[in-house]
């Protein structure tokens, strides 16, 4: 613990009963025994504390955590909610300045305390750890901490309304009869309530957040009409993350359905059974007087009907606002115009993709999933980088599957946080190349030594599948991707089983040097020593050349999939360009064969399609991708209708896909690295390397991001380019 508190954690009397469920385990491995209580899923709890302040105050700070989520409120006014995910033994808690909240007389802290209890991708949940925590001090001094004197009582109001996703989340059914009126406020009735359990942390070890909390704000609809059978159709413009809130009045019973969707069906009604695997129907039952709907978990939605079950109901047209969610993000950190309007369409759903697919930590999607997948990370913290500006979030994610792989493996899962155990060997390689990532944006030294014995020791776990020539096989503790999803694999020849296929194959073993290469650069980064923790050399030198013994075919001058294979797919091409595997004879016929087959790959691969080509100095061939009209394309994102870049190329090239998916943001690296061509130069952007590689065909381009250094600006007009950067940076 970064403190020690005072305040003890108080929780539901049912919960106070429990013990904590243990829920880590290798994903191959059987789980450990888990029932749980379904009375206790999907809990609602309502927590308040009033307390009076009669001297006149300069400061305030208020500390506060809760297991799963809260949503904080002083004096009735919504002041924040949290915290990100966490493991118990590394959790976080969040402080607020609230002297703004506070005021001389009676004061209340409300807080809305919500466990979900599915095992998933989106909480640390399942594991009967549930309650909060808090403790506010004004000038100095302590004033209230969270003790048996604080009261409590279940939210009634929220009715399960099924489960949707993988077991992502909750829909919720709110009956307004049940609602506590003024709950937020003093002088309320308070029978119902009851002294909170205050009970035995059971092992929480608390850290103030490194990151803030999420960004929450109202926006308009841009367009509303009535539906013939009663109810409205809204669109807010674009993809956003985030809840409905409205207001209607009817009769005691009366209901109210509604319907969110990422698209519209043909007929012009909302998709509300979404491709995602999300059905996004809610229902809301009025009490007889004029009620306020406020759901509490997010969804991602664009349009919304609202549709009255009875005449009876008057529904509130103007009280309609989306309250969107998201890591905060300052719109002017980023700036991209050029005279290209299908680039600029790129660059903007590329830019919302990464802008809501950051809550309290990166999500691959915040719809069917919400969980935060290590490969994901590897093209969403570099868009990030330069979208924000903001490197807290990237530096937590990495600390984040770190932590994890000291309790469960050194190996690394591919989700954290969460209980969800997944393991994905893919991944895994590329933890050191987005830690590296981040110490060429941050030039934080410090913290690359910190991290790097995580990624040693996870080169180390993997020694245990290395045959004689230093070649990987038999990877059966972990999936093997290759690529997602499995139509978009350019048909690679080798069993993608659980767990894979005997033998020895292409892609794990060019990510695995690519892990490799990159942990000795660090470790000479650091002036440690170029051996691995037995004392032995990495040797990529043999592992070159056994790599290459094992996939080149001397007749093609390309790389095969697997030993035994005669197929060349594109991703056992890439791979082998991006990392330096490519003897030079080859080189141009990988070249060749990436611009025959194009982007024949998922989005996610397409991130080290462009990389490697930069690798080869193929600068036209980006662009051309890029820019493209196939239906590989980003392109084909935007004509179908996109506003976040998509999971896949079409809506319709994956059984499930998902509309908002940051996993497809590669352009925005790509551009500012490789065509403006843009990078530091050195940790930490101290100097910078200036190549610009502008196609000739777009005649103008603005740009500008920040970096550690503050901010760069580049422009591109009548053939000329012009960098700036923060005085005394040198350009190289």
């Amino acid at each position: 613990m970064d403190k020690k508190w005072n305040g003890s954690w108080i929780k539901e009397a049912r919960f106070a009963e429990l013990l904590p469920l243990n829920l880590y385990h290798k994903e191959g491995d059987a789980a450990p025994p888990h029932h749980h209580d379904e009375e206790l899923k999907n809990f609602h709890m309502l927590v308040r504390k009033e307390f009076v302040l009669t001297d006149a105050y300069k400061e305030a700070l208020l500390d506060i955590t809760a297991d799963d989520y809260y949503k904080l409120y002083i004096n009735g006014r919504f002041v924040g909610q949290g915290p990100a995910q966490g493991n118990y033994y590394y959790y976080y808690y969040n402080r607020y300045d609230v002297a703004s909240f506070l005021k001389e007389g009676t004061n209340v802290i409300a807080v809305h305390v919500y466990y979900q209890g599915l095992v998933c991708r989106a909480y640390n949940s399942g594991d009967y750890r549930q309650g909060m925590i808090a403790e506010l001090e004004v000038d100095g001094k302590l004033i209230v901490k969270s003790d048996q004197t604080w009261l409590s009582r279940k939210a009634n109001e929220y009715i399960s309304g099924g489960i949707v996703g993988y077991n992502t989340q909750y829909l919720e059914w709110i009956d307004s009869r049940e609602q506590v009126p003024d709950w937020r406020n003093a002088s309320i009735d308070l029978s119902g309530w009851k002294s909170c359990e205050e009970m035995e942390d059971h092992g929480y070890s608390l850290f103030l957040q490194p990151t803030p909390p999420v960004s929450v704000y109202e926006i308009k609809p841009q367009h509303i009409s009535a539906l013939p059978e009663g109810g409205y159709f809204i669109d807010f413009g674009h993809e956003l993350t985030g809840q409905l809130r409205l207001k209607a009045q009817g009769r005691e019973g009366d209901v109210v359905e509604i319907r969110y969707g990422e698209e519209l069906n043909s007929d012009g009604r909302t998709r509300y059974e979404m491709r995602c695997n999300c059905v996004y129907r809610e229902l809301w039952t009025l009490s007889g007087s004029m009620d306020e709907a406020e759901f509490f978990d997010y969804k991602a939605f664009r349009y919304v009907e609202v549709l009255a079950t009875s005449s009876t109901v008057k529904i509130d047209i103007d009280s309609f606002r989306a309250v969107v969610r998201h890591y905060p993000l300052d719109e002017e950190a980023s700036l991209f115009e050029s005279s290209d309007s299908n680039l600029n369409a790129i660059w903007s759903i590329c830019r919302n993709g990464v802008k809501f697919g950051s809550q309290e930590h990166y999500v691959d999607c915040p719809t069917r999933e919400k969980g935060q997948y290590l490969g994901d990370n590897t093209i969403i913290t570099h868009a990030h980088s330069y979208v924000s500006g903001d490197l807290r979030l990237f530096r937590k994610a990495l600390q984040d599957f770190a932590r994890l792989s000291d309790s469960v493996c050194p190996g690394l899962m591919a989700v954290a946080p969460g209980h969800f155990m997944q393991e994905i060997a893919d991944f895994s390689f590329q933890w050191p190349l987005q830690l590296m990532q981040y110490y060429r944006q941050s030039g934080d030294i410090q913290f690359l030594k910190e991290m790097l014995p995580t990624a040693v020791n996870m080169l180390e776990h993997f020694r245990l599948y290395r045959r004689e020539d230093g070649l990987l096989e038999n990877v059966s503790d972990k999936w093997n991707l290759v690529d997602w999803p499995e139509g978009m694999r350019d048909g690679y020849d080798f069993p993608l089983t659980k767990p894979v296929g005997t033998g020895c194959h292409n892609v794990i073993n060019a990510f695995y040097y690519g892990a490799m290469k990159v942990v000795s650069e660090m470790r000479c980064m650091v002036n440690a020593q170029h051996t691995d923790d037995e004392g032995d050399s990495y040797d990529l030198d043999g592992f070159r050349d056994s790599f290459r013994k094992a996939f080149f075919d001397e007749s093609s001058q390309l790389f095969t999939d697997a030993v035994g294979s005669s197929h060349s797919a594109l991703h056992s091409n890439v791979l082998p360009l991006l990392f330096g595997l490519v003897p030079e004879e080859g080189k141009e016929s990988v070249i060749e064969l990436i611009r025959t087959k194009r982007l024949n790959c998922g989005v996610y691969m397409s991130y080290f399609v462009l990389q490697a080509l930069a690798e080869a100095g193929e600068y036209a061939l980006i662009y051309d991708l890029i820019s493209s009209d196939d239906i590989h394309s980003w392109n084909n994102m935007v004509k179908e209708g996109a506003t976040t870049c998509f999971e896949a190329w079409s809506k319709e090239a994956k059984w499930n896909t998902s509309l908002c998916h940051a996993w497809a943001s590669a352009p925005i690296p790509i551009l500012i690295e490789h065509i403006a061509g843009i990078q530091p130069a050195e940790p930490g952007w101290k100097k910078v390397t200036f190549k610009p590689r502008i196609p000739d065909t777009l005649k103008e381009l603005k740009l500008s991001f920040r970096v550690a250094i503050g901010t760069i600006s580049y422009e591109h007009k009548n053939g000329q380019s012009t960098l700036r950067v923060p005085d005394g940076i040198t350009i190289n």
